[in-house]
């Protein structure tokens, strides 16, 4: 069998998933803004190939506001919204949708000339396939989510954003580690270490921990107990069970803020505990230390501006600076697990 691959590392490869990997998180920026502007249920239907093309004249422009009209968010949200208020929502949501289309492109064709010249190392070929087939299902996942807010509802709903959110911080590590894979060539055998379970944990509580905000923000949650360390005076707050455990889980405003702050709490510590071990370890190298040491650095910083935001409740530039950090602690507790399990 022909191998995908002259050598068995590509630096070209990396270079292009670390590009896939940055547009991924302009996605998450940009749909970020888009749900704190209340943009997203401003496109009404779903047009991959001819929603490319933004409306283009005046009838046009007053058949997609029309749409917009028949949804509960304009009669409940936005009564008497005019054009040109609605042209601001529209341009959020479409910029949001077109960059999705970018970056499925910026991915497909490099994959195909890849391929062609044979410079995919075969073992991530399959894993590349992998991560073509979860973003094209991001897509269907997106629209999924804005589905549930046209109807019966003002917003979308929050365990849909949660999903949404998670599968393009899935997409994002997954690009990152693939990526540091195709730059370095296969890994070194290592000898076993506790050090790659611990990392792996972390990842894990962080990428926890992002869900968790999504369902702080599906639920407009940043909005209320807005004091802190207290939630309005007390410990657990008193809107926390809803009659239900899932809608305590998922709906309760009160409950996913409490659960987000005690995560970030038990998060930061043993983040912080970690980066501390890892310098002093006399077993990990210092690209290993440093990015130990980073991580415990960066959650610390995010925790901080958290309660920023909370307490300032949640104002747009806090709420995306807030975001983009989450994804860089992301990225540096993916690395530090990947560091850590090679020589």
């Amino acid at each position: 069998m022909t191998s995908f691959l002259r050598s068995d590392r590509s630096k070209p490869v990396a270079i292009w998933l670390f590009v896939v990997a940055a547009l991924v998180l302009a996605m998450v920026i940009v749909g970020g803004a888009t749900r704190l502007t209340d943009s997203g249920l401003s496109i009404t239907e779903w047009k991959p190939i001819r929603g490319v093309l933004p409306p283009m004249n005046a009838a046009e422009w007053q058949a997609e506001f029309d749409g917009y009209k028949k949804i509960p968010q304009y009669a409940q949200l936005n009564a008497g919204m005019g054009l040109e208020r609605f042209k601001f929502i529209y341009w959020w949501e479409w910029s949001h949708r077109l960059l999705g289309r970018l970056l499925g492109l910026a991915f497909f064709a490099p994959f195909v000339v890849f391929a062609v010249r044979r410079d995919l190392p075969r073992r991530l070929f399959v894993r590349l396939g992998g991560i073509f087939v979860l973003g094209a299902l991001q897509g269907v996942v997106g629209w999924w989510m804005v589905a549930s807010g046209l109807a019966g509802r003002i917003y979308v709903a929050p365990e849909r954003l949660m999903v949404h959110l998670g599968l393009a911080f899935a997409l994002f590590g997954l690009l990152l580690w693939t990526g540091f894979d195709a730059w370095a060539g296969a890994a070194r055998q290592t000898l076993p270490s506790p050090w790659g379970r611990r990392a792996a944990a972390i990842v894990g509580m962080i990428y926890a921990q992002v869900l968790l905000g999504a369902l702080v923000a599906g639920n407009k949650a940043g909005l209320v107990y807005n004091d802190w360390p207290l939630m309005n005076g007390h410990l657990v707050p008193d809107d926390y069970w809803t009659g239900s455990l899932w809608g305590s889980l998922a709906h309760s405003q009160g409950a996913v803020q409490l659960h987000h702050r005690l995560l970030a709490y038990l998060l930061t510590v043993l983040a912080v505990l970690m980066g501390g071990a890892a310098w002093r370890s006399r077993y990990l190298a210092k690209e290993s230390k440093l990015l130990g040491m980073g991580v415990g650095a960066a959650v610390l910083f995010q925790a901080s501006l958290g309660i920023a935001t909370l307490m300032a409740r949640a104002p747009l530039a806090l709420s995306i600076a807030h975001q983009l950090v989450a994804a860089l602690v992301f990225s540096l507790a993916i690395a530090f697990a990947w560091r850590v399990r090679r020589v």
